[in-house]
């Protein structure tokens, strides 16, 4: 019997220990990765201009983005919008995606999401009207695809959580990528 009670602690310890690794390990692999932001091993070359699309159009309450050329749809794709997605973005931080006639006006391989593809969100006119409310009207407006610290988990975002911008899966930015040059029309419905 005293056997059992002095190797009683010890097995709780050796339990405890066990316990902590399961806790631990995992844990240290998802932190890793939810504070790293790795960027794209390699972002897809852009198409041949004849493959290129002329027009995005997202349409925030369907949750559908749709690719055009020339007026004929190339290509639907299912989107996360910003948490709080309803309505125009008026100020930094207020979660919404924009609503409007905008541009992409930049490509970065290299961003904390995968793949990004720049809109042209605040225009001059949204500059203005909100420095006369003394706001900021926000920016860093994106179509992109999920967080590069998710990467290996295998883990896709399944409700609106950007910070106003438009997310699709990483197979979706691949593809959209590839077919968007910088000049592109992108018009936001609300």
């Amino acid at each position: 019997m005293a056997n059992r009670v002095r190797s009683h602690p010890l097995r709780r310890s050796l339990l405890r220990m066990f316990l902590l690794l399961l806790i631990v390990v995992p844990g240290a692999y998802i932190g890793f990765h939810l504070l790293s932001d790795s960027p794209a091993a390699s972002a897809p070359k852009l198409r041949p201009e004849a493959e290129h699309v002329d027009e995005i159009i997202v349409r925030k309450a369907e949750r559908m983005m749709v690719l055009m050329r020339e007026g004929q749809e190339v290509s639907r794709h299912s989107v996360r919008l910003g948490f709080t997605p309803e309505g125009h973005k008026m100020q930094e931080g207020d979660g919404k995606t924009p609503e409007g006639i905008y541009r992409i006006d930049r490509r970065n391989p290299r961003w904390r999401f995968h793949l990004s593809l720049g809109i042209n969100y605040p225009t001059a006119a949204q500059r203005q009207a909100a420095k006369q409310k003394g706001i900021s009207p926000g920016g860093d407006i994106f179509i992109h695809g999920q967080p590069n610290r998710l990467k290996g988990l295998g883990v896709a975002l399944p409700y609106d959580w950007s910070d106003g911008c438009v997310a699709v899966s990483d197979k979706e930015i691949e593809a959209i990528y590839a077919l968007v040059p910088i000049g592109t029309k992108v018009t936001i419905l609300p």
